[in-house]
């Protein structure tokens, strides 16, 4: 099964394999390899314009939706 996630708030659409890039670039950016993250979770909230990762269960991490 194949599925895609949009998240559409403020007249802006946002693609599920867009954050999950943004996230990787979060944890690539501090020295860690793309290889060591084995699970991620994403949490949307548009009230705040931003995006909360935990990353391997255990380490957070954050982005804006712009």
């Amino acid at each position: 099964m194949k599925s895609t996630l949009y998240v559409e708030y403020q007249e802006k659409q946002l693609e599920e394999k867009d954050l999950v890039a943004k996230a990787k670039k979060v944890w690539t950016a501090t020295g860690k390899k793309a290889s060591e993250l084995t699970s991620l979770q994403l949490y949307v909230k548009p009230e705040e314009n931003m995006v909360y990762c935990v990353f391997n269960d255990d380490v957070t991490g954050e982005f804006t939706l712009d």
